[in-house]
Parts: C-alpha cells; structure tokens; sequence
C-alpha cells in the first residue's frame, strides 16, 4: 500500500515568526527584570550598577540568541538566569545589607562580580570538560530542586507581605496578574508589570512614598541622565566566600534550572540543541557581561516554547527567524534598560516585590513538585528547602551552599548501605 504524502506546511508571512520572537523578549524582559534588578543590588550593586547589569544582560543574550539562531538554523533563544537573580536576592537578604552594603558577602559589589566570573567560567569548562557537566548531572534533581525552591520561597511571599504594607498599591497588581493568569497565562506577569507602573506614575502624581526596597534610592525627581544606558564596570575581586556562597550556587541553579530543561523544551519540539557550542556561546556572553553587572546568561526554558512552537511559525525549518528577532528585541530593550531600572526606584513600598514575587510563582511551584516527587528523596529534599529558606550565612557563605551540602549529607546518611 502507498504511503500518503503529507499535506504542505501552508507558507505563512515572515512577520508571523518575526512578531513571535518581538513577543518572546517582551515576555521574558518584563516578566523577570525586576528580580534581576532586585537581585544585583542585593548583593551591593548601586542604582548605576544595576542598570548597568540589566543592560549588559540584555545586549549578551540578545547577541547569544542571534548567533545561535543564525548558525544553527533553530528557534534558540538565550535568557538571563531568573533562579540565579533570586538566589542573589536571597544572599543579599541573609546579611540584612542594602544596595551597595555588599548583602551577605565579603567584598561586597566586587566580590560578587567575581563571583559572576568564575560562574561564567564553571559555564564554559562545561562545554570544553565533559566531565564537569556529569558532576552536575550526578546532583540529586529533588536537592537541586529543593534548594532553589528555598531561595525562592522568601521572595514568592513578598506579594502577600506587600498586601499588608501597601495594599491599595499592591491589591491591583495582584488582580491583574490574577484575571489574565486565567485568561492569557503568558502574559499574566506582564500586565501585572504594567499595573505596577500605573501605580508608580499615580504615586508620582500624588506625592505618595516611593521608597519600594527594590531599587536603590528614593524621591519622585528623576535626572534624565540617568534614563540613558551606560555600562558601569567594576573590577573584580575573589574571595572564598563568594566562590562558595555565589558562584557554585549559581552555577547549579543556572544549571539545572534554565540550561537542562531548555535543552529539554526545544528536544520536545524537534530540535537538538548543540550543547558544546550553546555553552561556549552563553559562557562568553557571560563573562563579558560579568564586569558591567550581569550575573549569568543561559539558555531559555519557559520562554523557549515561544519562539519553538509551531504557534510562531508552522513551517519548523523557518522558526529559527523567532529566534533572531528575539534576540534583535532583546538589544532594543537593553537600550531602556535604564529607564526599566527608573521605575523601580520611584515605586511605592512593596509594588516591585511584589511583582518579583509573582514572576516567580511558576518557578517556584515547578521546584516543589520536582523536590518532592520521589518519596525516597523526599526527606533530604526538605531538609535542603527549609536550610535554604532560612536565609542562615555563616562565615560570609549563602545558605545555598549550606542547604545543598544538608541535603547531600542527609542524602547519603539515609542511603548508606543501600544499593
């Protein structure tokens, strides 16, 4: 019996795909820039520093995704490590420092930029040493998991804090993420975003207190010098605190939680992502963007689907343009990276938390699920979560750190003896 030709994959107009990757980096921009933001100056950025940070991530990733997309003909796309922003955040907030105190880290601003390095480093010894990679693959996923679940758990609870700090600011971010969570998931965090900024301009308009504990500064006049994008480099300095209490962590949630399941994504559309070259590529872009602030760059996971799915193109062999308009957005958006930064200093208390928080509700329901699915590691699993959770730092290393080293611990008591 003949075999039935398939039915042509219909031609679509190239804006369709080009319109897919401009939506891809809005989404991916305004969905998390406030937890990066937050998480640089956690860790002793200034207001500068920050916006510097933002920028450079934007303009690394955007340059990943277009080379990648360009060479290898697919719908790759970068994204900066959303989980790796959140951990800062946490380490910051362990030492109880502000934005440009140095958080909970010896050395403060510069040592964290080393810290950005050396993860930028571990990233590309993945690529050149395969070994390197089996380590990380031979982390419990339920601790890995569990540990990052933990550092989320401080900033996913930032929405309901700001509910009694500032409700009638917060109460309509949280609707509107609310009503389009149900109606438009994807652009649920966004909108929510978009409400925040309602909020601050009203705030402005108003007199109200623009003192948000997100950005680094406060009062409604706002020099135009600073809406302009300006790399801010900082020379770097190593300590072991920060090798132990930023850079191993932020490797492994950089790791586990962004590089495999994006990997991942784009296998469950038909592609197979080069490994070496990806991590070369996001390796490099992270260390260039270390010095001017950013932390690390990777490849995208929730946001791939959007750039991969036959919702952007039906043809899979022309997707690949949504991964270079993404990456094209991206460097678009970097140019008002300083403005995005703005806005986070002028908001009302507990607004941009609260929109940190609810970006990271997806992440952070993903993390539990994944800690706590096998019975059998769901003991070491908890035992990570609630040490990374308790923020507890000791002699200037995160509670990251201290969490996976529990869990692993508890790990091997329990399966001591056991095949």
């Amino acid at each position: 019996m003949a075999e039935t030709a398939s039915p042509p994959i219909p031609r679509t107009p190239l804006s369709r795909p080009i319109m897919a990757g401009v939506v891809t980096a809005l989404v991916g921009f305004t969905s998390s820039f406030a937890v990066v933001l937050t998480g640089l100056a956690a860790v002793g950025a200034t207001h500068a520093q920050a916006a510097s940070g933002l920028l450079a991530l934007s303009l690394t990733m955007g340059i990943a995704c277009i080379v990648l997309a360009w060479r290898y003909r697919m719908p790759i796309t970068s994204a900066w490590s959303t989980p790796g922003a959140a951990l800062l955040a946490a380490t910051g907030a362990a030492g109880g420092g502000a934005a440009g105190a140095g958080g909970a880290i010896d050395g403060g601003w510069p040592a964290a930029v080393g810290a950005f390095l050396i993860t930028a480093g571990l990233i590309l010894l993945t690529a050149l040493v395969p070994q390197l990679g089996s380590l990380i693959a031979a982390i419990p996923p339920s601790i890995a998991q569990a540990m990052l679940a933990g550092v989320l758990l401080p900033l996913c609870l930032a929405p309901v804090a700001g509910l009694a700090k500032n409700p009638w600011g917060v109460i309509p971010v949280v609707l509107t993420w609310l009503v389009f969570a149900r109606l438009a998931p994807r652009w649920a965090v966004p909108l929510a975003f978009l409400t925040a900024t309602v909020v601050i301009v009203v705030g402005i308009a108003t007199g109200a207190s623009t003192s948000s504990g997100a950005g680094t500064g406060s009062g409604t006049v706002v020099d135009p010098a600073v809406l302009l994008p300006r790399v801010e480099l900082t020379m770097p300095t190593f300590t072991i605190g920060s090798l132990v209490g930023i850079a191993l962590p932020l490797f492994i949630v950089t790791m586990a939680s962004q590089n495999v399941p994006g990997v991942a994504v784009m296998r469950s559309f038909g592609y197979e992502v080069p490994w070496r070259p990806a991590m070369l590529v996001t390796g490099l872009g992270s260390a260039l963007g270390a010095p001017a602030g950013g932390h690390a760059i990777n490849l995208a996971a929730i946001s791939a689907a959007l750039a991969a799915a036959p919702d952007a193109e039906p043809d899979p062999k022309r997707r690949w343009i949504a991964g270079v308009s993404t990456g094209v957005s991206y460097l678009v958006l970097g140019v008002f990276s300083a403005a995005f930064a703005a806005l986070v200093v002028l908001a009302p208390v507990a607004v941009i938390p609260a929109v940190a928080g609810l970006a990271l509700f997806g992440a952070f329901g993903s993390a539990v699920q994944q800690a706590i699915d096998d019975p059998g590691e769901r003991t070491p699993a908890v035992v990570t979560f609630l040490v990374a959770a308790s923020g507890m730092a000791f002699w200037g290393v995160s509670a990251a750190f201290w969490a996976l080293l529990a869990g692993l611990l508890v790990r091997g008591a329990l399966h001591l003896g056991r095949r």
